[in-house]
């Protein structure tokens, strides 16, 4: 296999992980929505969880992103 072929399979395959990134926002902002609708007095107080886990499933994204330039352009 070509070298140059294999590394764009690679960076390709490095970018689901920013899907698995999207998906995971997707599925925590939805969940928290539902429980703040369901008892909105708690809201307040998951905010700060909600956030950190936001910063972390970006952070996750990210990373893989920057595996997939990393294989694109420095090897």
């Amino acid at each position: 296999m070509d070298p140059v072929a294999a590394k764009y399979i690679g960076a390709g395959l490095a970018c689901i992980g920013m899907a698995g990134a999207g998906i995971g926002l997707g599925n925590l902002f939805g969940q928290f929505l539902s429980g703040a609708l369901r008892n909105p007095s708690a809201a307040d107080g998951q905010r700060g969880t909600l956030l950190l886990g936001f910063a972390l499933t970006e952070a996750l994204g990210i990373f893989s992103l920057l595996v997939a330039l990393l294989l694109l352009f420095a090897v």
